[in-house]
C-alpha cells in the first residue's frame, strides 16, 4: 500500500482553471502518483520509474494521438 502523505503534487502550468486535470507526484522510488484533481481522495494511481518513463516515450511518439 502506498502512502501519499508526503508527496508533492503537481499540475500541468497548461492545465486551465475547470478542474478537469490531473496532478503528479514523484514518489520516493522515483516513480509517479496521480491522480484526479476534481476528486483527489478517490483514488490514486502508482507507476513504477519504468512504467512512467514507457508512457512518457509513448506521448513523445504519438502514440495516444486521437
Amino acid at each position: 500500500m502506498h502512502n501519499t502523505d508526503n508527496l508533492t503534487f503537481v499540475k500541468s502550468s497548461h492545465s486551465g482553471g475547470n478542474g478537469a486535470c490531473v496532478e503528479v507526484a514523484t514518489t520516493a522510488d522515483g516513480g509517479r502518483a496521480v491522480r484526479d484533481t476534481k476528486n483527489r481522495d478517490g483514488g490514486t494511481q502508482f507507476y513504477t520509474h519504468d512504467e512512467w518513463a514507457a508512457f512518457v516515450a509513448g506521448v513523445k511518439a504519438g502514440e495516444f494521438d486521437v
